[in-house]
Order: structure tokens, then C-alpha cells, then sequence
């Protein structure tokens, strides 16, 4: 990855009379465009984001999607969808007037980034995608029912604990309600919970401080509840929409990288390696010692050799 640096630009887009997003832009000014898609929903972007690509190539595009990092009101679920999302992308491509960019994604980012391109294939200059997720309800069952929980099952029982057990048989619909409880204690309680399960689950080797990002409320307030608000709506889709030939048909002329995992618990292989069957064209590549965090190595390395590759483009 490349060395740390600092946005020469931040600015705030009013994109509803609700919601205000924050974004920066660093690099090269006049550098070929790039927006980075941050995971969750309700991640937020990190300064280390920004060190994916070439800064002497590229103008690095950081967005705070609604309720997230930066943005306001932080953890609001009203007038938060994919499509919400979609539409802000495109309004601040308009606000900084480029006509092409390049996308990029991870995790809830690559759902974000096809559904994007899927929309919008026409200012789409490449695709770099990280743990495919496509919202499917088996993707969340593995994840958040039963799956990763045979895998981390010392983790399974603290995400369980706050759920009474006549509750257990349905997680996410179970989070709901305490994500939204009008006590500060029970959904705060909620949200460092199903934080930590994400973040002790989300590299090959646990990683301590990633965890400890659980115990910040408001950084576990916006995660837990944002995420949580998109799972139970089935990420406002169709059912393996993002999957539908006629979708990928959208996009097929798009030069796409994914960068997958092989024990990415999280966002498991499976997703990546159908997005491959529907979209032969696509490069993949299964990293055999990475879990689902952009930031292990063998991850990292192939995610800066694509920007690095299409930044000709």
C-alpha cells in the first residue's frame, strides 16, 4: 500500500433536507478519479482508505454514506437505502464535475459499487472489488445464523448473549428490535455486540485492535444499526439481483478485479465465485491466507496492483 497522505479537499454535500455527506479528495488534482466505497453499510471511511492508490495517478475520491463517519445525522436509518445511496455516488460525481471514474469496493462496497455500476454503467471506468456481497439470504444466514458460528464459536456465544433464547432462531430480526430500543443502554449494548462479532470475525488472525473498535458507542451505533436496518430489508433487492444476468449484461464491458478471501467468513467465497460464473470476464483472484479485512497482506498487495493496472485507463 501506498504511504500515508492528507485530502487537499473536504467538503460537505447536501444530498436530502435530512442528510448531509461528508467527503474529501486527495492525490493528484488533476489525476484520473477514483471513489472509494466503504463497507457496513454504516462503516465510514479511514484515513488509510486513501492508500489503495497511486496518489501521483490518481484523484482519491472518499465518500461517508448516509448515517456514517462524518456524515449527518449519524446512525439514521430515514431515507437510507441502496438506492439512496446510489443516487448520492451519482450526485457527487456531478458536484465534482467528472465525467468517468473508476469504483471502488469492498464487503458492502462491492454490493454498493455494482449496484452503482449497474445503474450507472456509462461512468464507470473499472471496477476493484473486495468480499462480493450480494445480500442473498443465504449469505446473511451463513453469517449471522448458522455458519461463521461454527467456525468462532467462542465469539457466537458473546453475539448471542444479548438475545433471549426463544429469540435465537432469527439473529438479525432479533438485533432489530434492541438496535431500536428506545433505551440508550439496551442498544448500545446491541450495537457493541454485533460490532465485535464483525470485527473478531473479520480477519485470518483475530486482530485485537480491530476488535476494540466495538467498545467506541458511536462508531458501533452508526455500524450495528445501519447494517442491521439494510439486512432486514434485504438490501432494498430483488433477491440475487446484483447476480441477474440482465444486470450483469449492464456492465459486462466494464474491466472488473475481485479480490476474494479464501477464509473470509464474512463474505464467503461462494459469492465471488458465482459473480465469476454469471461474469466469466471478470479477473479473480482467491488470496489462500486472507479472511475478509482489505488490509491483510495478500489482499492489500493484489488490490494496489489493480488500481496500479487500470489507472492508464
Amino acid at each position: 500500500m501506498y504511504a500515508p497522505i492528507e485530502p487537499f479537499e473536504t467538503g460537505r454535500l447536501k444530498v436530502s433536507d435530512l442528510h448531509t455527506l461528508y467527503y474529501e479528495l486527495s492525490g493528484n488534482k488533476d489525476g484520473t478519479p477514483v471513489i472509494f466505497l466503504h463497507g457496513g453499510p454504516g462503516g465510514g471511511t479511514d484515513p488509510k482508505d486513501r492508500s489503495f492508490f497511486n496518489p501521483t495517478k490518481y484523484k482519491i475520491i472518499l465518500l461517508d454514506q448516509r448515517g456514517s463517519g462524518k456524515s449527518t445525522p449519524t446512525a439514521s436509518l430515514e431515507e437510507n437505502t441502496t438506492w439512496d445511496l446510489v443516487k448520492d455516488i451519482e450526485r457527487l460525481r456531478e458536484h465534482l464535475k467528472i465525467d468517468k471514474w473508476h469504483v471502488f469496493g469492498g464487503s458492502w462496497g462491492s454490493t454498493l459499487s455494482l449496484a452503482y455500476a449497474q445503474s450507472h454503467p456509462d461512468r464507470v471506468k473499472s471496477l476493484v472489488l473486495r468480499g462480493i456481497f450480494t445480500l442473498r439470504k443465504s449469505e446473511l444466514h451463513f453469517f449471522y445464523q448458522n455458519g461463521a458460528s461454527h467456525l468462532f464459536p467462542e465469539a457466537w456465544f458473546e453475539f448471542i448473549a444479548p438475545i433471549p433464547e426463544p429469540e435465537r432462531h432469527d439473529m438479525i430480526t432479533a438485533y432489530h428490535a434492541q438496535l431500536n430500543a428506545a433505551d440508550d443502554e439496551t442498544r448500545l449494548r446491541a450495537a457493541r455486540a454485533w460490532t465485535k462479532w464483525e470485527m473478531t470475525t473479520s480477519k485470518l488472525y483475530v486482530d485485537p485492535a480491530q476488535v476494540a473498535e466495538a467498545e467506541k458507542d458511536d462508531y458501533a451505533n452508526a455500524f450495528a444499526r445501519i447494517e442491521n436496518h439494510y439486512f432486514v430489508n434485504d438490501g432494498f433487492m430483488r433477491e440475487g439481483q446484483l447476480l441477474e444476468k440482465q444486470e450483469i449484461d449492464k456492465i459486462r464491458h466494464i474491466p472488473c478485479v475481485v479480490v476474494q478471501g479464501r477464509y473470509d467468513v464474512i463474505c464467503p467465497a461462494t459469492t465471488a465465485y458465482d459473480l465469476k460464473k454469471v461474469w466469466p470476464e471478470i479477473t479473480l483472484h482467491i488470496v489462500p491466507d486472507a479472511g475478509h479485512s482489505a488490509r491483510e497482506p495478500g489482499t492489500a498487495k493484489l488490490l494496489v496492483k489493480a488500481t496500479d493496472e487500470f489507472a492508464h485507463l
